[in-house]
């Protein structure tokens, strides 16, 4: 019964990111001034907003790139591109895991990780 255990744990290293990351992230962001309504934008499509900066917003991690538009009455709108990289548990994951495992995080998303916190100033006009 004691071997057993062992073959069990092996069938968890697939899919290791996303049992360790998940399919969601909580993006963070600041400005400078602060009380900026941001919107988090993904292929044309607004995926979170945070009404008050600093706050968060959880968003489905994708192989997209986010950007995040800040506005505030007063000063001009920003904007910053926040890229989808990969998260560091994908690379563990393609050694012990193999093809199956790796197959499985990009399709959930699992394997994609984005900046946070962000932090975006914006100028007064």
């Amino acid at each position: 019964m004691r071997n057993v255990y062992p073959l069990f744990l092996l069938l968890l290293l697939p899919a290791c990111a996303t049992i360790i990351d998940g399919r969601s992230q909580e993006i963070m962001v600041n400005t400078n001034p602060p009380g900026a309504d941001c919107d988090l934008v993904r292929n044309n499509e607004v995926v979170g907003d945070i009404p008050k900066t600093p706050g968060s917003v959880y968003i489905e991690k994708t192989k997209y790139d986010l950007t995040i538009k800040c506005n505030k009455t007063g000063y001009e709108a920003a904007t910053y591109m926040d890229k989808s990289g990969s998260a560091g548990a994908t690379w563990g994951n393609i050694v012990l895991g193999g093809l199956i495992g790796w197959g499985v995080d990009s399709a959930t998303g699992s394997d994609n990780k984005y900046d946070s916190p962000v932090n975006i100033t914006l100028n007064k006009k």
